[in-house]
């Protein structure tokens, strides 16, 4: 019986050794399960609606440009008391200002999960235009071409598609605190594809397009 049960067992040995070679042969080869660790986050660059109501009664909702995915993405949030200036004479001003806070504001715990980040950076302000600039220029308190290329990308498009700051054709007219003219900016859909890239200008002068 031993005997038997010895030959068995080495005709099973050479029977999987056999099967073990053809499988390799064909370029076949044994399943392993492999740990690939958690599947690769999702940026979806977008908000639920329910997450965009979360300002309701805070304020008239503004448009302000954030960087997602390496683009820039509009998203839309209250501005709440910041638009209310009785003293101004200008409505511009206060529109820019409280873009320009919407702009260096943290995003939320929603704008964060989505994949929303700012590099409007403070301390940073902005007020009008002085004697000699064009109508309807806004100086910011740093140089606009000082600022992180993603951080100006972002001012642009912000203002240059707000009816109250956009000096016309998805322009604006930025200056800094120096004597350095003002220059027109424009936001461009490669400034939304690639904020990083420098943004084009031109001539400041009313009716005169950017380069």
């Amino acid at each position: 019986m031993r005997v038997r049960e010895l030959r068995r067992g080495m005709t099973a040995i050479a029977a999987a050794t056999v099967i073990a070679a053809v499988a390799a042969g064909c370029g076949i080869r044994p399943t392993v399960p492999v740990d690939a660790g958690a599947a690769p986050s999702r940026m979806p660059c977008s908000l639920s609606q329910d997450a965009e109501a979360d300002g309701d009664g805070q304020g008239m909702p503004v448009t302000v440009y954030l960087v997602c995915a390496s683009g820039l993405e509009a998203v839309q949030r209250p501005a709440g008391p910041a638009l209310t200036d009785p003293k101004g004479s200008d409505g511009r001003l206060p529109v820019a200002r409280a873009l320009l806070a919407q702009l260096t504001a943290e995003p939320s715990a929603d704008e964060r999960q989505a994949g929303f980040l700012t590099y409007v950076q403070p301390p940073l302000s902005v007020s009008a235009g002085r004697e000699g600039d064009p109508a309807g220029t806004l100086r910011l308190s740093r140089q606009p071409d000082d600022l992180p290329p993603a951080a100006l990308s972002q001012l642009v498009c912000t203002y240059a598609e707000n009816g109250a700051t956009a000096a016309g054709g998805g322009t604006v007219v930025l200056g800094g605190p120096g004597d350095y003219p003002a220059r027109r900016y424009t936001c461009t859909t490669e400034v939304k594809e690639r904020p990083d890239s420098a943004v084009p200008t031109g001539s400041s002068r009313a009716g005169v397009p950017a380069a």
